[in-house]
């Protein structure tokens, strides 16, 4: 039964964080639902805290370069600088592969706006 109930859980959490709203020419078409699984703005979770990515990057245009370049850990400049970050980079190169790839634009914007609005 304890199986049963895993393996459903496990579902649940895959679908529920496969959801993007249908894509756009805006940055609102981007859905950061998926990212707080492991992102928060003021605390680290799985993955660092969004305000110290948007910090490091300075801007969505740097942060969607690094997407669109193939997000190498060498060019992840959180990753990079912290070990912890860095050991965990592979769980996010399959997020990025499934969520973000083909969405950089959008994506960088979505959580650059989401990071100042304070909701993510």
């Amino acid at each position: 039964m304890k199986k049963v109930l895993m393996t459903a859980a496990a579902a649940a959490f895959v679908l529920g964080v496969g959801v993007m709203a249908p894509a756009d020419a805006s940055a609102k078409s981007f859905n950061v639902k998926a990212c707080k699984a492991c992102h928060a703005v003021p605390k680290k979770k799985v993955g660092p805290a969004w305000k110290d990515v948007a910090a490091a990057y300075g801007d969505a245009e740097t942060l969607a370069k690094v997407f669109k370049d193939g997000f190498k850990v060498d060019d992840r400049k959180v990753a990079a600088a912290d070990g912890k970050w860095k050991k965990k980079a592979g769980m996010m190169t399959s997020q990025y592969k499934r969520l973000i790839k083909g969405h950089e634009d959008e994506a960088a914007k979505a959580l650059f706006d989401a990071v100042a609005a304070g909701k993510i």
